[in-house]
């Protein structure tokens, strides 16, 4: 029996409308949008049912994951969570202010600047973290274990060839048409 989604739908009539392209990408990155979209609301819902944003659970995420005690440079948290300087700036700010992190003078270097994260960050992280990896069991709950293995390794396959690239910056110029 064969199972159809909507991008075999959306594909059939691109084929159909211009039989000279190749879609294999398209039905490749079409279904990894699709995925994404359920991925994003999930994880949304995971981390608003936790008290948090997403942007905070990042960035919260990337403290919780160095261990104990859970402090990191402002360097490796832009790195990590690729967002501009300026951008985390305003983040560790808002942060501070929700009792989330505080802001402490590295004791290596008096004029560097470490954040940590308080009882109550770790305590909503905790929590989201629980709350997203039983939403995303439930996102995988139609692929068999030896299905999720083979994924992982095809979709990390993937991202090493996508990471290669920088983004598109600019616009984009069309083929002229007469």
């Amino acid at each position: 029996m064969k199972h159809e989604d909507e991008v075999d739908r959306i594909i059939a009539d691109w084929t159909r409308a211009r039989p000279d392209l190749d879609l294999a990408p398209l039905a490749i990155f079409s279904r990894l949008w699709r995925v994404t979209k359920h991925l994003d609301r999930a994880r949304a819902h995971a981390f608003e049912r936790s008290g948090l944003a997403s942007w905070e659970f990042d960035v919260l995420a990337v403290l919780r994951r160095g261990g104990e005690p859970f402090k990191q440079s402002p360097k490796v948290l832009v790195q990590q969570t690729m967002v501009s300087s300026g951008t985390m700036t305003n983040r560790i700010d808002r942060m501070v202010e929700r009792d989330l992190v505080r802001r402490l003078t590295d004791p290596n270097d008096g004029r560097g600047v470490l954040v940590e994260m308080t009882s109550h960050g770790l305590t909503l992280v905790d929590a989201a973290m629980t709350r997203l990896s039983d939403a995303e069991e439930r996102l995988l709950g139609g692929l068999a274990r030896s299905e999720r293995e083979r994924l992982s390794v095809l979709l990390r396959r993937l991202a090493l060839s996508v990471d290669r690239f920088e983004p598109v910056t600019g616009p984009i110029t069309l083929p002229q048409t007469d």
